[in-house]
């Protein structure tokens, strides 16, 4: 498989107060697309603020970012998140109130005339299609959270992330569904990074995993 995204060189700091805080330093990745690779670490780490780096929410001070044969960062071009076509899962479950959860997952493919089916489907493969017609606050954050996630997925971005995406979910439902995810995202072949503390979620899931320390990363 062809490398899909590559990060090289990457340096990541924040000033607080006085001082500068380095969080990623020189820090380098190449994932070949269909990859879903892991990421875990100490808390404080920096794996969030990757993941942030990565979606164009957090601006490094060098190095460049390319995903797909396009450049998404470098000394000269920082494109704007909302250009770089890459979803973001974060344990928040961010949904929209005001919407039913097939609205939810059907709003980022609104245009599509199949959007019906794709969302059908997407909600029989994670287990949520008795969920169809229940709002937000009508959800457990398990429930929620798997929400979030079909709606991540059925749009099918170049590249999907997840940060501690299942924290919410219970142990016998995490087992029951890994497996559905990991063939959704080889189906869709959607390349995915995904941070965890979770080392069983890691061995369910990721192709390869790495180590965050001292802003640099190591494969395990």
């Amino acid at each position: 498989m062809r490398e899909f995204l590559s990060i090289k060189n990457v340096d990541l700091s924040f000033n607080k107060k006085d001082l500068k805080i380095s969080i990623l330093k020189g820090l380098n990745l190449k994932v070949k697309e269909g990859d879903l690779i892991a990421i875990t670490g100490a808390s404080g780490s920096g794996k969030t603020s990757l993941l942030r780096t990565i979606c164009g929410l957090e601006s490094p001070s060098n190095g460049e970012i390319i995903l797909d044969n396009l450049i998404l960062f470098n000394n000269e071009i920082s494109l704007p998140t909302e250009k770089r076509n890459i979803g973001l899962v974060v344990q928040e479950k961010v949904l929209f109130p005001h919407l039913n959860a097939k609205e939810n997952i059907e709003f980022g493919i609104s245009n599509k005339k199949n959007k019906k089916q794709l969302s059908n489907e997407m909600m029989e493969r994670l287990k949520i299609i008795k969920l169809a017609e229940k709002y937000p606050h009508e959800l457990s954050g398990g429930e929620s959270q798997r929400v979030a996630l079909a709606r991540s997925i059925v749009m099918k971005p170049k590249l999907l992330m997840f940060d501690e995406p299942f924290t919410g979910l219970d142990k016998e439902l995490k087992i029951e569904i890994y497996p559905e995810i990991k063939s959704i995202l080889e189906d869709s072949n959607i390349t995915s990074l995904m941070v965890s503390h979770d080392l069983n979620e890691v061995k369910a899931l990721a192709d390869k995993c790495f180590y965050l320390k001292s802003g640099k990363l190591a494969e395990i």
